[in-house]
């Protein structure tokens, strides 16, 4: 009997404009799906409780990512830089409906910020995180605009 395997794994991407609209710096990496977030999906299909994945959020942090990561590290809730609703969407990597897509903007920053991780949530101010990621820091000024999109697939190996 052949047995398989099905795994999270994704992709986020973030687009830093300046106050003109012009692109300063795009970036895009894997992301690291985290155990409360799998649970949360669990629970999501099971029909015993579970909240959809809605909001992204930034933060000044710098340590590695783990799976075992609840939060950020150092969310950043200031200078326009609050967890953002996000524009939710199933999309298709490999398979109809296998890739959950969250994307959002945040349209003017107030002030000079230090961008280093974001991750996804399931509440506009707590919830639980369904995944994070760490990257060398974006240097956002006064007027900067951010859209990050997170990525995250359900696949199976073989």
């Amino acid at each position: 009997m052949a047995t398989e395997k099905t795994g999270l794994a994704g992709q986020v991407n973030m687009v830093l404009r300046d106050k003109y609209g012009y692109i300063k710096e795009e970036r895009s990496g894997p992301n690291t799906v985290v155990n409360g977030g799998i649970g949360e999906i669990v629970q999501l299909a099971a029909g015993t409780g579970g909240d959809a994945f809605t909001h992204i959020a930034i933060g000044t942090g710098t340590t590695t990512a783990t799976v075992t990561d609840t939060t950020l590290e150092a969310e950043i809730d200031s200078n326009g830089g609050g967890r953002a609703a996000s524009s939710v969407t199933a999309e298709e990597e490999n398979t109809a409906n296998d890739t959950i897509q969250l994307a959002s903007t945040w349209s003017s920053f107030s002030g000079e910020l230090s961008i280093a991780e974001s991750g996804v949530f399931n509440d506009a101010s707590t919830g639980d995180m369904l995944c994070r990621q760490t990257f060398t820091a974006l240097a956002v000024d006064d007027g900067d605009s951010l859209t990050i999109t997170w990525r995250v697939t359900l696949d199976q190996a073989p």
